[in-house]
């Protein structure tokens, strides 16, 4: 007889549903792909849960004599949950302190604008007016998010900020040298999630002030994701050019 045959109904069970929660984690993405993004957390975070329980169920189940003579299908069935438990594991340990906001800017005296992204956004996603509110959370939680200060003459930031943006992936849909404003979105790699990003350059006596806003279209907290794009360009912006 086979070893799962062999097994208690419950070790049985458990393979059965380690493989189900398995299985939800790639739907729940392709859920989110195909635009149901709120019905595809749901499944992401459920597929996500769930595996962690199996796992904790499955650590008791090692612990107990009763169960040692199945240790190996128990170890072999959670195998199929480790997935979720360590996605689950890496949300929770990187979350942080991140606050409940979703729109980050430099500038939180005089934001740069959005003018062409409200029409590529669609009517479900977050608008793009300016909450106040907000202000003090993004200063607390990110105050190294500021204005990023170069002295290069303003078209050749301007020229920087196109190309730093391509090679980041941003598909950029606006670029106005005259009004010193790029828009762009950035879409995020496997949930494919789109973020608006506004680039705005204006000189002054030293060179160029650059300022960023990246907003997500979805969701109310973003787990500190603009603040890290915005972060990313700045970075990238101030590398030596070759």
């Amino acid at each position: 007889m086979s070893e799962t045959n062999k097994a208690p109904g419950l070790v049985n069970w458990i393979g059965y549903l380690a493989i189900t929660l398995l299985l939800i984690l790639p739907l729940s993405i392709l859920t989110v792909r195909s635009g149901a993004w709120q019905q595809g957390l749901i499944l992401y975070a459920l597929g996500c849960f769930g595996a962690t329980l199996i796992m904790i169920v499955c650590i008791l189940l090692l612990l107990l004599p009763r169960f040692a003579p199945w240790r190996s299908a128990i170890l072999s069935r959670a195998l199929f949950v480790l997935p979720g438990t360590v996605l689950l594991l890496m949300l929770v340990g990187g979350r942080g302190d991140y606050p409940p906001i979703h729109d980050i800017s430099t500038d939180l005296e005089d934001p740069p604008v959005f003018s062409e992204a409200e029409a590529r956004r669609g009517a479900d996603s977050n608008d793009l007016q300016l909450d106040e509110t907000n202000f003090n959370l993004q200063r607390a939680a990110y105050p190294d998010v500021q204005t990023l200060r170069v002295s290069l003459p303003l078209e050749e930031a301007f020229a920087r900020a196109v190309k730093v943006a391509r090679e980041m992936g941003w598909d950029i849909y606006r670029e106005d040298l005259n009004a010193g404003v790029i828009e762009a979105v950035d879409t995020t790699a496997i949930m494919l999630f789109k973020d608006d990003v506004v680039i705005r350059l204006r000189s002054n006596a030293q060179g160029t002030l650059v300022d960023l806003r990246s907003v997500s279209r979805v969701g109310i907290g973003d787990i500190g994701a603009n603040a890290k794009r915005i972060r990313a360009f700045s970075g990238h912006f101030e590398q030596p050019q070759e």
